[in-house]
């Protein structure tokens, strides 16, 4: 962390430039693709979990205080990657959640992410409600009986689904409130990190195949991030509030590797769809090597050790920082992941190929 702020903010207003510049160029014309699924957890959701008995929710302030709908149930203070991506694609309008997704809305596309969601059916049950990866694939089943009804029949429906994209980033829940969670759940004495890691893909591989035997195609697999570099993880298991915790890095580095080596697989065994790996984590990496601040104006130690509370003051300079709560980015940040997500500006970012060629395969 020897890079100084002021390299940090020239950072994001790089990142922020250039996400406007790719923007301005893709909103003149049709989008790339039809529509755009996401699924994922509070990384992405974007009020799913808003009229559900869970603690896991962002619809008040100060979430959202530079969104331009205000508190929607993003756990930002602004636009989550996805949101980006969705702009870089050429989408007008963000793709809407489930919970409020109607009529011929969903051709566009539907959020299904939920904030404390997992791979595992248990994960993040300490927080109460939430919508899993495979209640969420059983919501996209739903989306599919839709769309096939409005265009009229199942092959007009497969066709137009398969030049969609799909958004896949789960796994970072099953770790944060599961694994590394000992109090709560026994998978961390039952498994070791290989072998969690393993199960993970396991019950992942599944829901991709559930995806592909309804329509999926073209899929961005977003891997896990740096959980360990956390606010939460700082202010809790860090001797000293700024040495990532390694044995929690691990964990989600060999989860990757493995996610990494399924979109291979598929890639061989499906000719007929398209997969790619997002690192997430690289990404996340030279965001971390820049900020000499890893929270914004949060709560406890290291500003960031848990959520942000409702009506809480922010920071005023919240652009200048990583992460908005205990857990999530800021929009700077997330402007900064979504824009190398959907074009990769190293080789590593995105594997075999960014989301701006899946778009065009």
């Amino acid at each position: 962390m020897a890079i100084t702020v002021k390299s940090w903010i020239t950072v994001l207003i790089v990142a922020v430039t250039l996400a406007t510049e790719l923007r301005h160029a893709v909103v003149s014309a049709e989008p790339q693709v039809p529509c755009f699924f996401i699924f994922g957890d509070s990384l992405v959701d974007n009020g799913n979990n808003n009229n559900i008995q869970s603690l896991a929710r962002a619809n008040y302030l100060p979430y959202g205080i530079d969104f331009s709908g205000g508190p929607t149930g993003r756990f930002s203070n602004g636009k989550t990657t996805v949101d980006v991506v969705a702009e870089l694609l050429g989408f007008d309008d963000l793709i809407p959640p489930y919970a409020t997704a109607r009529g011929e809305q969903v051709l566009k596309g539907v959020n299904y992410a939920s904030a404390a969601a997992g791979i595992r059916s248990e994960t993040g049950q300490q927080l109460g409600a939430r919508i899993d990866f495979t209640g969420q694939v059983n919501n996209y089943k739903n989306t599919v009986n839709q769309v096939v009804n409005i265009l009229g029949d199942q092959e007009s429906a497969s066709k137009y689904l398969s030049k969609c994209i799909y958004s896949v980033g789960l796994g970072s829940n099953d770790y944060l409130n599961n694994y590394f969670m000992p109090l709560y759940y026994s998978t961390s004495r039952q498994y070791s990190p290989d072998q969690y890691a393993d199960i993970l893909i396991q019950q992942y591989t599944e829901q991709l195949k559930t995806l592909y035997n309804f329509g999926a195609r073209k899929f961005a697999l977003i891997g896990i991030g740096q959980i360990g570099c956390s606010p939460n993880a700082l202010a809790q298991n860090s001797p000293d509030g700024s040495t990532c915790v390694q044995r929690i890095n691990g964990a989600n580095q060999i989860f990757n590797q493995k996610l990494k080596s399924l979109v291979d697989d598929f890639n061989r065994n499906t000719p007929d769809a398209k997969f790619t790996y997002i690192d997430a984590y690289g990404i996340f990496q030279d965001l971390i090597n820049s900020p000499t601040s890893f929270g914004c104006c949060g709560v406890g130690r290291n500003n960031g050790q848990i959520t942000r509370l409702p009506l809480q003051t922010p920071c005023q300079n919240r652009d200048e920082y990583l992460f908005w709560d205990a857990f999530h980015p800021t929009e700077s940040a997330n402007i900064f992941v979504g824009k190398r997500s959907y074009a990769a500006l190293k080789s590593t970012d995105a594997y075999p190929f960014d989301i701006r060629r899946l778009a065009h395969l």
